[in-house]
């Protein structure tokens, strides 16, 4: 149970933790008893989820309630009905609530009718990621609910809930299709139950394809080269990473791959990590052949989703703000493997990408970059602070990007944590120059009219050659 006592609502939830069973009841029937419980059901194309909530409370929030990629509004009420009579699924500050229409407590028992669809969202999950053949991964951490006092109450909450303080039990999620098994963990049940991590769970007969290395679920219409490139470059992304970091949070992921078609004019690769699974989905007629951008691409895109096994699974960061730890570092960590696996790959294209793009978005603070939609910020500037460590790093030992990441993942598998303080307090002592975090916290906390100057201060700094043409930063070798 995750425990916390945010003062401006400390008031609000008072008396909504879940009351712990008197007696004698074993320990896992206390812990279910408490917990929301929801049965996911297929049956032919109905699609059901039903919960069984464990308290009277006026409100329940979704944990996770990230809008559309667009910022336009919330997934859920496109892809979710309330059947159940009496309740009203909504918007209400950052969270999708449920609420009875006429006040008093939320009913027990709700009953959700769902209209799966691949929809990229913004820094979370796809609810679900749907192939071709009628099959579909849905992701079991949208289901998670947790009890509140008012309307008022999800209003107060910030977006970030790792910055609030709440009561919440992770939800048991049982799993049923009547056609047929599941597909959990990398193994199919006829009834799958999970509570906790977030996974996918797979509804329907695709195959899954093992290897040594890895085993893989991948769409039957997906272009014959992605899937090549997935099943040999793969593998060697991993066992580079292995080799340069350690041990990382799975030796032999399962790769998940969607795709959404050839949409005219559009080029589209997206992903996420989660333990032990790397899920992928690719649209477009842009990536149907495998010209030399497109292979960097993929290959780029296989180590960035690879590297979160190390930076994001092992370690992770401390809360949203501090997104660029780890998506800036799996950037730089995708570029250097990428050219370390293929001497073809062009590094500095991918590293000019990130300097430019940083240099446009940081002219406001990167810690709030999520929450003005501009989450690219987290990854280039992420990774132009990566490109500053690895600077000084060369400058002291001769060492590279990875050099400097190890020791800090080393320090931190216990906690599972990489605080903003660990990483440029790293940085200071590898550096010695207290300089180079005042630029670096100066684009992260408050951003700059041209950040393009503070930028070429922090690599004049940490030894990263560039020339300067009109005011823009411009790489070289």
């Amino acid at each position: 149970m995750r425990l916390t006592t945010m003062a401006a609502i400390a008031a609000l939830t008072l008396g909504l933790t879940a009351c712990a069973t008197a007696g004698g009841a074993p320990a896992s029937a206390v812990a279910e008893a408490a917990a929301p419980q929801v049965t996911v059901t297929r049956d032919g194309d109905r699609w059901t989820a039903d919960y069984v909530l464990p308290s009277d409370a006026p409100v329940w929030a979704f944990i996770r309630s990230a809008l559309d990629i667009d910022g336009r509004g919330s997934w859920r009420p496109v892809q979710w009905t309330i059947e159940t009579p009496g309740v009203i699924l909504e918007r209400q500050g950052h969270l999708d609530i449920l609420r009875a229409t006429g006040g008093g407590p939320v009913p027990r028992r709700i009953r959700i009718v769902m209209r799966p669809a691949s929809q990229n969202l913004q820094a979370d999950y796809n609810p679900a990621i749907v192939f071709t053949d009628g099959s579909a991964a849905l992701y079991s951490g949208h289901f998670d609910v947790f009890p509140l006092a008012s309307v008022e109450a999800a209003r107060a909450l910030p977006e970030d809930l790792n910055e609030a303080e709440f009561e919440s039990q992770d939800a048991l999620i049982r799993w049923r299709d009547r056609a047929g098994p599941v597909l959990i963990n990398g193994e199919r049940r006829a009834e799958a139950t999970s509570s906790g991590q977030g996974t996918y769970v797979l509804f329907g007969q695709m195959a899954l394809v093992d290897s040594p290395r890895l085993a893989t679920v991948i769409d039957p219409q997906l272009p014959g080269w992605i899937s090549a490139e997935i099943a040999g470059f793969a593998p060697r992304m991993a066992e580079y990473y292995a080799r340069r970091l350690g041990p990382g949070q799975t030796d032999k992921p399962t790769i998940m791959v969607g795709w959404d078609g050839p949409t005219p004019g559009m080029t589209s690769m997206g992903g996420s990590v989660l333990p032990g699974l790397i899920i992928m989905a690719f649209q477009g007629t842009g990536v149907m052949e495998p010209t030399k951008l497109m292979s960097d691409r993929a290959r780029w895109f296989i180590g960035h989703e690879s590297a979160h096994f190390w930076l994001g699974q092992t370690v992770r960061y401390e809360a949203r703000r501090d997104a660029w730890i780890t998506e800036g570092g799996a950037d730089l960590s995708a570029i250097r493997a990428s050219a370390a696996l293929d001497p073809t790959f062009d590094t500095m294209r991918e590293l000019q990408k990130e300097v430019d793009d940083c240099a446009q978005l940081a002219d406001e603070p990167v810690v709030s970059a999520a929450q003005r939609g501009e989450h690219r910020a987290n990854y280039a500037c992420g990774a132009v602070f990566a490109m500053a460590a690895e600077g000084a790093q060369k400058q002291a030992t001769g060492g590279d990007w990875f050099d400097f990441l190890k020791p800090l993942i080393d320090a931190n598998r216990e906690d599972s944590i990489l605080t903003r303080e660990e990483w440029l307090n790293a940085l200071l002592q590898v550096s010695g120059d207290p300089d180079v975090r005042r630029e670096i916290d100066a684009l992260l906390d408050t951003g700059a009219p041209d950040p393009s100057i503070l930028i070429a201060r922090l690599f004049d700094r940490t030894g990263v050659t560039y020339r300067m043409e009109a005011g823009r930063i411009v790489l070289l070798q």
